[in-house]
């Protein structure tokens, strides 16, 4: 029996175990310490962030930077519909109805057009959103340049989730820095991982201070435990930021890998009937987090889910591509400008084996058991024409 070849797993360097190994010589353990600053210091180096609070997961640095900007019960906040719950559930921790805008086929992410379209009618009722939370997609930039002027021209503040995004490029910049506030995940199976954890991003030092308090559960300047805030125990660990220090250095490395991952996928897959990858738009360059695919079912001759199973068969996972929110049964009741096109993604795409640990021999074995589905449903069809 041949092992699974999963999603998207852990990839560590050489250097991790070293700074995990200076936070227990040193008994640096609780979640402060010399490594957590270090981290929050290079990462900033790495994109070019302007100050950085370290956290324990993407989704707290979320429900922080609602937080920040003053989310509170009744507000409403627009929405990446193509993503996981955990961009918007920390829309409602807040009380906070989401909105949700669809995709648009050049970037799947957030349509600049429709995202104009609902602020001027929401301004036409005299209720913008809070905020505007817009995700960065499978390791490509959304179109940020209309996506943020839209949002200046209403003074409304756009959050940036670049969870799936680090090592991407808008015009030469790091996606997650140009929004009012930037979020990024460190989960197991993202690009870089520090196991689980996140960061929090601005250009605004009193709102990185402000996360930080949050975060540290309030406490207040005081000898005794005085708080007069509500906060959080979502600081990351200095352990777990010395395993982010060793991965931030091997993260050119890692892009590197999944994008030649999709280029060996696309030149073997890509002249298949019916299989189409999803575009790099020109206006930066993706990291190819997770290669993703739609696939015609009457051109190829089976859909995605018979593509999924098939491979589940052979020890392969595959994934479809997120299930849009504005039809997640926990978001029924929320609005949607536009959908159509999130719902024809997720009915038609699926998510590659992608992890920078690939072999070529696991390439390979995604790879044969696409085209045996294929070939398979090619001859059932001579059988019987």
């Amino acid at each position: 029996m041949s092992n699974p070849i999963l999603l998207s797993t852990p990839h560590m360097g050489d250097r991790e175990l070293e700074f995990v190994k200076q936070a227990f010589d040193t008994n640096w353990i609780a979640p402060v310490g010399p490594h957590i600053d270090a981290f929050e210091q290079e990462f900033c180096q790495v994109t070019g962030a302007g100050h950085a609070a370290a956290v324990s997961s993407g989704t707290a640095a979320i429900h922080l930077a609602l937080r920040l900007i003053g989310v509170e019960r009744g507000d409403e906040v627009f929405c990446s519909t193509l993503t996981f719950a955990a961009t918007a559930n920390p829309i409602v921790y807040q009380g906070a109805k989401p909105v949700f805008i669809d995709s648009d086929r050049t970037s799947w992410n957030m349509n600049p057009d429709l995202l104009r379209e609902a602020l001027e009618q929401r301004d036409r009722l005299g209720k913008l959103p809070k905020a505007v939370v817009l995700v960065h997609l499978y390791g490509q930039s959304a179109d940020i340049e209309p996506i943020l002027d839209v949002c200046n021209q209403y003074g409304v503040p756009l959050i940036e989730d670049a969870a799936e995004a680090l090592g991407a490029t808008y015009k030469d910049r790091s996606p997650g820095t140009f929004g009012k506030i930037g979020i990024y995940s460190f989960n197991g199976n993202k690009i870089i991982t520090t196991s689980g954890g996140g960061m929090l991003v601005s250009n605004e030092p009193e709102l990185v201070a402000k996360a930080r308090f949050l975060a540290t559960q309030a406490r207040d300047p005081a000898p005794h435990y005085q708080h007069s805030e509500i906060g959080y125990n979502y600081r990351l660990s200095n352990v777990l930021a010395g395993i982010g220090r060793g991965q931030l250095r091997v993260l050119n490395e890692r892009v590197a890998a999944r994008r030649r991952n999709f280029e060996i996928y696309a030149s073997a897959l890509g002249n298949l009937p019916g299989i189409e990858f999803m575009p790099e738009a020109d206006f930066g360059r993706a990291t190819r987090w997770l290669t993703c695919l739609t696939i015609d079912p009457e051109a190829f001759g089976a859909d995605r889910e018979q593509v999924r199973l098939a491979l589940a068969a052979q020890q392969i996972e595959s994934r479809p591509v997120w299930k849009p929110l504005h039809i997640q049964p926990v978001f029924a009741e929320c609005e949607c400008f536009g959908g159509a096109v999130a719902e024809d993604l997720f009915a038609y795409g699926l998510c590659l084996p992608s992890g920078s640990n690939l072999t070529d021999k696991d390439l390979d074995r995604v790879i044969d058991g696409i085209k045996a589905v294929h070939n398979h449903t090619q001859k059932i069809t001579l059988l019987y024409s």
